[in-house]
């Protein structure tokens, strides 16, 4: 490429941010470093509002800044050796604070993000593929970064957003309509499906090279009419049409790396006893939900579930399902450094679940010898003392997550 050509795809992307509003307040934004030492990455599904935050943490830096957006038709030629112009244009602006968008779009970008760190710069950079980034962060820039993973608007974020009370209301609401704020401020469903079109056919299609793009979109809508189910790489073979168990489980790890997905493991001690067991499969926003199952209906206790694991994949990584020998569950075991948290998820308690419910959250419970669980429902609340053990029953509304 032409250093002209890169001075005036900058100007024109710099000139956009510049003009592009503020808006809602990320609740991330104050965890995110001033750090010089170590690249600072922010990673998170397409369209979930990372520009919109580099925005809003240039704003707080407040400090001249060089930006520049890889995703762009405009630099679809760039090459390695396009780097040397990029870096000479840098240099010669002065300026020592660098943000980029979808760098990883760039080959071998790793290399140019550590020379620059070695020279003294100050970066930012945001991905929305998590096996690319880790690949190279393997590398080149082993122990020089720190990453951060964005999400679409929490609960609490669409509440600011709409100007709403927390609330049964609320919360049936972003539910449904999840949380990808483009969408939010048109309410056209068009986005949401265009999405995941750009996400499976230009991010996973096209960059793994895979053909039958047809199985891969049978997969991941049945993903999507099947949320906080468990699945077998065997059954999923039959209504997808992909060949083998193997391969559908390499789409849904494409899947996951897009964060289009997450999946939960089954609990064990064992390592390989672990790996043996079905996954459960949560979708990264209930809004693609609705958008992409075919004959979409709302399967009301599917869609809480999801909104709580969502909920505590923004806090903790560290999350398992249970299943005891005899066969009694319980949705969410919760690890931390300093304690294991137990929490089972149902519409409502009621006499047809509650023996179901809360037996599978003792069993928990006891295994991990626990004196305190909770039950998360959509709007009962309760306390329930059993066997000299505490049980919370507490509306997903009312859960504060961050003390998880």
């Amino acid at each position: 490429m032409k250093s002209s050509e890169i001075i005036e795809i900058n100007a024109s992307q710099k000139q956009s941010l510049d003009n592009q509003q503020l808006g809602t307040k990320r609740q991330i934004l104050p965890l995110l470093p001033d750090i010089q030492s170590h690249a600072l990455i922010i990673s998170g599904i397409r369209r979930c509002g990372k520009s919109t935050l580099l925005h809003q943490f240039l704003n707080k830096l407040n400090r001249p800044f060089f930006y520049l957006n890889f995703d762009d038709f405009r630099l679809a030629s760039f090459s390695f050796s396009d780097f040397s112009i990029l870096n000479n244009i840098i240099n010669e602006t002065k300026i020592k604070l660098l943000f980029f968008d979808e760098i990883q779009l760039a080959e071998r970008w790793e290399l140019f993000i550590r020379n620059k760190l070695d020279e003294g710069f100050q970066i930012v950079i945001t991905g929305s593929n998590a096996s690319l980034l880790s690949i190279e962060f393997g590398t080149s820039l082993t122990g020089r970064h720190l990453t951060k993973e964005l999400f679409p608007f929490s609960y609490t974020e669409f509440c600011s957003f709409f100007k709403l009370s927390a609330g049964s209301e609320s919360l049936e609401s972003y539910m449904e309509k999840g949380g990808f704020p483009e969408y939010l401020k048109t309410g056209n469903e068009d986005i949401l499906r265009q999405l995941q079109s750009d996400i499976i056919f230009r991010d996973i299609s096209v960059r793994y090279s895979i053909r039958d793009t047809l199985s891969l979109q049978q997969l991941f809508i049945y993903l999507l009419s099947n949320s906080a189910q468990l699945f077998s790489p065997s059954k999923l073979t039959s209504v997808s049409g992909v060949k083998s168990p193997t391969t559908v489980l390499e789409y849904i790890s494409y899947f996951e790396s897009a964060y289009l997905i997450h999946l939960l493991p089954c609990f064990s001690y064992s390592l390989k006893s672990q790996s043996l067991a079905p996954k459960k499969v949560y979708i990264s926003d209930t809004g693609l939900i609705k958008a992409g199952s075919i004959n979409f209906s709302k399967n009301y206790g599917a869609f809480l579930e999801n909104f709580v694991y969502n909920n505590i994949r923004r806090i903790r990584k560290e999350i398992y399902y249970f299943k005891s020998k005899n066969n009694k569950e319980c949705d969410f075991i919760i690890k931390s450094q300093d304690k294991t948290t137990c929490i089972q998820v149902c519409w409502e308690l009621n006499s047809d679940n509650q023996d179901r419910e809360i037996n599978g959250l003792l069993e928990a419970m006891n295994s991990f010898d626990l004196d305190y669980g909770e039950i998360i429902t959509f709007n009962s609340e309760d306390l329930i003392l059993i066997n000299g053990k505490k049980i919370n029953v507490i509306p997903a509304w009312k859960k504060e997550w961050e003390n998880i």
